[in-house]
């Protein structure tokens, strides 16, 4: 594999295509008018964010954002535009810029959607990770080509010999093997789509050999990812409209998972002005506290489910990504790219 720092001087950087588009892909619905703003909810989250901490937008027009990832070597950060299949680079000095096209459609079988990359992640070699939601799998970046199906390596595509929904989310065990959810937000027709072939929608272990291991079938649209600081505990993004909540699973050292319990139940914001949005991606602090997307915006909670502030963001947000330094939370939200300094 080429490591990305390979893929950084050949991929050809190109001035960013913006888009008009509203088209989510995820379980989201209206877009709040609410104004930015920051909740401090116990004195806890004030040694991490300070409340008069300003949001900003840092860039906008794109269709829908997600995957957000801070390259500490390069100092920037990319993150997916869904619906234009694009990864897009953000740097602070010099904005933002397309850095991968056909990121997550490439005709790998006929007839496929055209969705693009959803999370994106850096193995321990510093290989780019995508998940595809066109192409319906998990692809390694191998090296650019004039065919974009060339450019990925498949390493997770079917389970028991049928073809995976749409990989959404991922999060790396030191281990090497690779967590992730499988809900259907990349098929048209989402859970009635005539090309899911699995009946359930999966959260997955994908081990540093291959093999794909099957860790909870019974999840309804199961979202973002993460894995503890001390990797003792597995969090999952429920984006169940009918029953919005956080999952948390004891995670074993050999990769099992036990004791699945509701971290936080937000059915309560269904409806309510200002909290649209549904739990969706999240990132681990190295306090342990989790900044988790959801309704109206950021949550940070604990590792025990108490919610410590809300960052609302008057978007619909859908993931988020701190910094090498944790000094910045970078926040896809809807068609923007937005910040906050952390302390």
């Amino acid at each position: 594999m080429y490591k990305l720092t390979f893929a950084l001087l050949t991929l050809a950087l190109t001035s960013c295509a913006m888009s008009n588009s509203a088209n989510s892909n995820d379980a989201h619905s209206t877009v709040s008018t609410v104004e930015p703003s920051i909740e401090i909810m116990s004195h806890e989250a004030n040694a991490i964010i300070d409340k008069s901490s300003v949001i900003k937008t840092l860039a906008a027009n794109f269709a829908w954002t997600e995957g957000p990832l801070w390259l500490a070597k390069e100092g920037y950060l990319i993150f997916s535009d869904i619906p234009n299949d694009k990864i897009m680079k953000y740097h602070p000095i010099e904005g933002v810029s397309v850095y991968l096209e056909n990121a997550g459609a490439t005709g790998l079988h006929q007839g496929d959607y055209t969705q693009g990359s959803n999370g994106l992640l850096l193995d321990s070699q510093g290989n780019l990770i995508i998940l595809q939601q066109g192409d319906r799998r998990i692809a390694i970046m191998n090296a650019p080509t004039s065919s974009p199906r060339d450019n990925y390596k498949t390493l997770a595509g079917y389970f028991n010999g049928k073809r995976l929904n749409s990989p959404n989310d991922a999060a790396f065990h030191s281990d090497g093997s690779l967590f992730f959810t499988d809900p259907t937000y990349g098929l048209k027709d989402i859970m009635d789509d005539k090309r899911k072939e699995l009946d359930f929608q999966g959260v997955y272990r994908l081990t540093q050999d291959g093999d794909l291991q099957l860790l909870d079938d019974k999840v309804s649209y199961p979202n973002g990812i993460a894995i503890s600081t001390d990797e003792k505990t597995l969090y999952v993004a429920v984006s169940d409209q009918s029953f919005p909540h956080w999952l948390a699973y004891d995670l074993s050292p050999n990769g099992k998972v036990s004791n699945k319990r509701v971290l936080i139940d937000a059915s309560e914001y269904i409806g309510v002005a200002g909290e649209q949005g549904m739990p969706d991606g999240m990132a681990v602090h190295s306090s342990g506290l989790i900044f988790a997307t959801g309704p109206g915006g950021v949550w940070l909670i604990t590792p025990k489910g108490k919610v410590l502030a809300k960052i609302k963001t008057g978007k619909l947000t859908a993931n988020c990504a701190l910094s090498a330094d944790e000094k910045t939370l970078y926040l896809t939200a809807h068609d923007t790219l937005m910040s906050i300094a952390l302390k």
